[in-house]
């Protein structure tokens, strides 16, 4: 039987990008559908959310490929719009596409959350020493650095723009490494696997790409 991956991302669809690596990791003849936040919203609507402290910063690429700096509260309150739509497609599992720690929510009963997938992830292999984080936004840092935080490990961040090049991402990944991280975490939904081929070298350390950990969990939860 032919299950539907319904996927919500905090900017807008279509997102190919996503669309296409959670397909590589669903069962083959998954049918997925993926909306956004922002679906709707025209340029100017979308640049006036604005956000209001480091805190309240999603980043996040629109339809066409712009990278936008929102407002998690504006996202928040859009989001069940587009949770109830993927319902009524008829989707057996849904994912929130971001690894940004969200308060609950109406509809998100059930739907699966990256951040937990990552966290847990990072928790079962790093009890004890230094998590090294790539970031999008340095205004993130501080906030980031507190939601990773736990008794026992030390958390330290590098900003790297998931847009950015393959010498821009050694770069930041070098800086990473000059901390001396023991494990490393891909904080952001729009990081690819091509991002991760790039830090990799430099880092030299297991690195958790957030895409592809919750593709693997997401197969599970089809199959």
């Amino acid at each position: 039987m032919t299950k539907t991956l319904g996927v919500i991302t905090v900017g807008q669809a279509p997102r190919d990008d996503i669309s296409s690596l959670f397909a590589q990791h669903a069962p083959p003849g998954t049918r997925v559908i993926l909306r956004g936040a922002l679906d709707g919203l025209s340029d100017a609507e979308v640049d006036a959310l604005v956000p209001e402290s480091g805190s309240d910063t999603l980043y996040t690429r629109l339809r066409g490929g712009r990278d936008v700096k929102i407002s998690k509260k504006a996202v928040i309150a859009r989001s069940p719009e587009a949770l109830a739509k993927l319902r009524d497609d008829g989707c057996d599992v849904l994912v929130y596409a971001c690894t940004g720690d969200f308060p609950s929510m109406p509809g998100d009963e059930s739907v699966l959350f990256p951040s937990r997938v990552l966290s847990g992830l990072a928790s079962g292999l790093l009890q004890q020493g230094r998590l090294g984080l790539l970031i999008p936004l340095a205004e993130q840092g501080e906030k980031l650095a507190s939601k990773w935080s736990r008794l026992g490990v030390e958390v330290v961040v590098e900003a790297l723009a998931p847009s950015a090049g393959e010498q821009e991402a050694d770069a930041a990944a070098r800086r990473l490494a000059a901390k001396k991280p023991d494990l490393v975490a891909m904080d952001c939904m729009s990081y690819s696997p091509m991002t991760k081929a790039w830090v990799k070298p430099g880092l030299g350390v297991p690195t958790l790409l957030a895409i592809t950990a919750t593709g693997r969990v997401l197969r599970e939860l089809l199959d």
